[in-house]
């Protein structure tokens, strides 16, 4: 069991964090992961088969206790949970083998809500926008082949003013823009009837989505309300057009006017998202940088296989030893029967193809057992290929003969999609990218189907650099911030969610033994839940909410930070200037902080925020979910906003966890949309009003950094029920933690903490003697404490009171 780590990075609670913890070593882990619910349970297995298609089906639970139990399952969850009369109602991942399996148990299930064909639906739309983008610049091109037309074509030339401010933002299509990156120059006049040049130039960068090239687009102070502009292209076109007076913006919109957004235009694979920070970060190297981290993933791989038979005890599984993509893919493998008397097994390898030729006995019948062959495939041809019997059978039924069969990696992307291990990329982004800002991280993508997320994360990465030379307050961000973006954690499973199986929610990494399902039979059933394998509040600690099983889809993995992809976050996580984060997710419309971890039975949590912390959550909340209200007034609801475990169920080991509890990390949770790959119009609309979230919450950090006001609190005190006792809570004038005593002594951080009440409860109530003397003082979120009181026990500017009643 680890102990929260909180270091100096702020103030903590460490009395009231270690009697949570105390409480969690008593539950043993079988406890947390044992399903123990009158009328469901049963011991059907949750198999996916390699060839199903998963489908979001509805699940009809009576209560908490039996979410508690699917979850124990290892059954793929999605982020919803809603309650109705008749129980709770909870979105289940799973194909028709699995939803048998369910069944079998007891469990019942509702109304589909989400198809296969729907992300099939979804992979051609994106391509059918791709294509539509590309035939667009193949007709530009075209027209000029039968025209005097200029290879340029100026798209918008807006005028507006931003405070002091003026600003002349520009967009325009260059016929060879696709293939080259060459920036166009804007030649501007100083107002009507002056000169072409007179009013100055800028530059602007071509904009590429999902590798298509879209438009030229930029914005440039200006010293005068231009009339006119020109572009000359590289190759001698020319366009000219007039200047337009941009609309102006309700005044109350932090954005301001001229406020560029909307950058993204299709779904992005993990490739993409890659390419798209990495153009941008070479568009900006003043203000951005890309950052490798430190570990490669297992990569978008797997070796070849197959399974030769029908029935467990005669079927033979084969895997290549090299990677399919490396030539396992070219190995062939073939059982023949001799079709003579009395024929010995024998295995010949000629090059890559393997041919078993099968032992008869005295009829000619085959008589070579599953386990025979394989242990003659190993000696003989174990240089190519490593053999076993199924899931552990011991392989005494006789084989049958098999005509000549490919090993198959199954893996379908293009060869656009690297088959090695993927190095991981986040851009960032800041004036001074030194250590020496507050730190905030944004990282998206740790399940694989969740397509919308890492649109978050491109699309607020561009606004952030593209509105920086003429919004004040986006360059207010950038100036004093220290910005990471991560837009995938898990690029081989979102590579394999796109080109292989559409619900894919973990990695790809195969841990399960041969003895187990580590057969091609089991390919869609493999990999870690990356939001389950991190160090705080895990399976391993005893706590629920994740699988054992290297199939279930909520795998914590073999162990804590087994995965590359995790260990990545973690060393994310080490920069001591990071003190928030927003973790990106879909779907369901939530918004949610720690703790995200329970132990069942009792649901003993993680320990709970303080009073204070929990506090600045709710405060900062309101103030993100505001942002992303503003773009279509979609309102993410009270009983979704709040603590993971409160509004959702138990996700142990999750990331929100580790970045709290181990490194003091203020961290949310956005649960985007209602689907993981909704239609292209939805996903755009929830690709814009997340992003006004995500932007906020880096203005909440901003006013954080620069929050030196000092608390205040006082008493408030009330009868009690009990005679001679009185009621006693605190007031404080913002988000403020506060420490007492009750027996006259000063007060310090190891003097006891007032504490919330519960769930949404606010301040405990305290029941004390009548006329009791109380100290205390008060510190808030930022560390600002009331008076500028010493803690250390020397201070003598500390509040007090005394627990009597007001007059009359």
């Amino acid at each position: 069991m680890r102990m929260p780590s909180f270091g100096d990075r702020r103030w903590r609670a460490p009395v009231v964090a270690i009697a949570a913890v105390s409480a969690v070593l008593l539950v043993s882990p079988a406890a947390a992961v044992t399903p123990s619910v009158d009328g469901v349970g049963g011991s059907a297995e949750l198999n996916r088969l390699p060839d199903e298609e998963a489908s979001v089906v509805e699940v009809l639970l009576a209560d908490r206790n039996e979410l508690d139990a699917l979850v124990a399952t290892g059954v793929d969850l999605d982020h919803h949970a809603s309650r109705t009369e008749q129980g709770l109602v909870v979105h289940a991942v799973v194909t028709p083998s699995e939803a048998a399996a369910l069944r079998a148990r007891g469990y019942r299930l509702g109304d589909v809500v989400f198809r296969a064909t729907d992300s099939a639906d979804r992979v051609e739309e994106r391509e059918a926008i791709i294509a539509a983008h590309k035939a667009e610049n193949q007709a530009f091109t075209a027209a000029l082949e039968t025209s005097d037309a200029s290879d340029v074509r100026i798209i918008r030339a807006d005028y507006y003013t931003s405070g002091t401010s003026q600003i002349l933002s520009v967009e325009a299509k260059w016929a060879q823009g696709q293939t080259s990156t060459s920036t166009l120059t804007v030649v501007r006049d100083s107002g009507p009837d002056t000169e072409l040049g007179s009013g100055g130039t800028q530059t602007i960068s071509r904009f590429v989505d999902a590798g298509v090239y879209l438009y030229h687009r930029g914005a440039a102070a200006v010293t005068t309300r231009p009339d006119r502009i020109r572009i000359t292209s590289p190759t001698g076109g020319t366009a000219v057009a007039q200047v337009k007076e941009w609309l102006p913006i309700p005044a109350d919109d932090p954005e301001g006017p001229g406020y560029q957004k909307d950058f993204i235009s299709s779904y992005l694979t993990p490739t993409e998202l890659y390419a798209r920070i990495h153009q941008l970060a070479a568009e900006f190297p003043d203000l951005a940088e890309i950052v490798e981290l430190p570990y490669k993933t297992n990569g978008y791989r797997r070796k070849a296989q197959a399974v030769l038979g029908t029935a467990n005890a005669s079927r033979v599984g084969i895997d290549s030893l090299a990677w399919g993509h490396q030539g396992g893919n070219d190995i062939s493998v073939e059982l023949v029967g001799p079709g003579a008397a009395n024929q010995p097994l024998a295995v010949t390898v000629a090059g890559r193809d393997v041919r078993v030729s099968l032992a008869t006995n005295a009829g000619g019948t085959v008589t070579s057992t599953a386990a025979e062959v394989v242990a003659a495939l190993n000696a003989n041809a174990g240089s190519l290929v490593r053999a076993y019997t199924y899931r552990g059978n011991a392989g005494t039924g006789v084989v049958a003969p098999t005509a000549r069969t490919m090993l198959t990696d199954g893996l379908r992307a293009p060869a656009s999609v690297s088959r090695d291990p993927h190095p991981m990329y986040a851009i960032r982004i800041g004036k001074h990218r030194d250590g020496s800002r507050m730190g905030v991280l944004a990282y998206a993508q740790e399940h694989a189907r969740e397509w919308v997320p890492p649109l978050v994360a491109v699309e607020t990465a561009e606004r952030l650099l593209r509105n920086y030379g003429h919004d004040g307050r986006t360059k207010q961000l950038l100036n004093n911030l220290d910005i990471w973006i991560a837009p995938s954690i898990n690029p081989d499973g979102g590579h394999y969610s796109f080109y292989d199986f559409a619900s894919q929610r973990r990695n790809m990494t195969n841990h399960c033994p041969l003895t187990g399902a580590a057969d091609a039979l089991a390919r869609n059933s493999w990999g870690v839940d990356n939001n389950r394998n991190y160090s705080e509040y895990s399976l391993f600690d005893g706590y629920s909410g994740a699988s054992s099983s290297c199939t279930g889809d909520t795998y914590a993995g073999p162990s804590e930070l087994s995965e590359p992809e995790n260990r990545n976050l973690d060393w994310l996580a080490q920069h001591r200037n990071i003190r928030f984060s927003m973790n990106l997710h879909s779907s369901g419309n939530y918004f949610m902080w720690s703790p995200g971890a329970y132990a069942t039975p009792g649901r003993l949590s993680a320990p709970r925020p303080t009073l204070a912390e929990e506090s600045f959550f709710w405060g900062a909340s309101s103030r993100i979910l505001t942002a992303i209200k503003r773009h279509r007034n979609m309102a993410v609801t009270p009983a979704r906003t709040g603590p993971i475990s409160d509004v959702l169920y138990s996700a142990a080991g999750n990331s929100g966890d580790m970045l709290w509890y181990k490194y003091g990390i203020y961290a949310w949770n956005f649960e985007v949309g209602t689907s993981f790959q909704p239609a292209w119009d939805e996903a755009h609309q929830e690709t814009m009003e997340f992003a006004n979230g995500l932007v906020e919450l880096l203005r909440v950090a901003r006013d954080f950094d620069t929050d030196h006001l000092r608390p205040n609190s006082g008493l408030s005190v009330n009868p009690s029920t009990t005679p001679g006792m009185v009621d006693v809570t605190f007031t404080v004038s913002e988000p403020a933690a506060v420490f007492y005593t009750l027996d006259g002594g000063a007060p310090t951080y190891s003097s006891t903490l007032y504490a919330s009440a519960g769930i949404r409860e606010g301040g405990e109530t305290l029941s004390v003697p009548a006329g009791t003397g109380i100290h205390w003082f008060s510190v808030d979120a930022a560390g600002n404490v009331e008076n500028n009181y010493r803690a250390d026990g020397t201070g003598q500017n500390f509040r007090k009171g005394s627990a009597v009643l007001p007059a009359g």
